[in-house]
């Protein structure tokens, strides 16, 4: 049945497009912060090991919103490893196991790239595909991403 929201299909299909990459990029995150939550280790084991946690479960509770999202607009979300990786603008460290402070520094650096990127998503929501709700709906998850970056920074200070 097509979607009749009072956005065009040109901009449902901008908007998809939009959300899949926030997706992959929500994703890959959550990964990364698992492998640092299952290899942080020293001093300050424990406190990062439940920090890390509470990050990637906010992350879970946000994939899934984002997923639901796409689908609202009428779109398939995507859902493989291949996928994510095709559409992420997060880095990844395959075999690479850093140090707490090197783990905190590469996340608040993945936090801000989220952030920037949300920035522009929610103009483009906004402005070009005539989508206030997906350019609300992201600006909420720019918060979030700001909180848990701000929070992380504040151990490297």
């Amino acid at each position: 049945m097509k979607i009749q929201i009072g956005i065009t299909e040109a901009h449902l299909k901008n908007s998809i497009s939009i959300l899949s990459s926030i997706l992959a990029n929500e994703m890959t995150l959550y990964i990364k912060i698992r492998k640092f939550h299952w290899n942080v280790s020293g001093q300050s084991f424990m406190e990062l090991h439940k920090l890390f946690e509470g990050q990637y479960t906010q992350l879970e509770k946000s994939i899934d919103e984002v997923a639901e999202r796409i689908s609202k607009l009428g779109g398939k979300t995507i859902g493989t490893m291949k996928e994510f990786a095709e559409l992420t603008i997060i880095k990844e460290s395959p075999n690479q196991y850093p140090a707490q402070k090197d783990m905190i520094k590469e996340l608040v650096e993945d936090h801000e790239t989220v952030i920037v990127q949300l920035r522009k998503d929610v103009d483009t929501s906004a402005d070009e595909n005539k989508d206030a709700v997906t350019a609300d709906f992201l600006t909420g998850l720019m918060e979030a991403h700001e909180t848990m970056a701000w929070t992380l920074r504040r151990y490297l200070e």
